[in-house]
């Protein structure tokens, strides 16, 4: 039983409405700045974040630099 109580003390968690800006993926905190979503969720939760890039930006943002013109975005 006083694992469980520990575990649940530890546990913090995110609920109500998170609103995000569509295109830049930034939050809006509760005094009307906007945050990166990785600075939001980190000051908020015990969350932790690594970061890429997913195949469809890497053509996005670095397909004229690819070998194969296929992988190129508007080609």
């Amino acid at each position: 039983m006083r694992d469980l109580q520990r575990a649940l003390a530890e546990v913090r968690t995110l609920s109500g409405l998170l609103p995000i800006r569509a295109a830049c993926k930034k939050i809006r905190d509760d005094k009307g700045y906007w945050n990166q979503i990785e600075v939001y969720l980190g000051a908020h939760s015990d969350v932790e974040f690594s970061h890429g890039v997913c195949p469809e930006c890497v053509r996005r943002l670095y397909g004229e630099y690819l070998d194969d013109p296929s992988e190129q975005v508007g080609k």
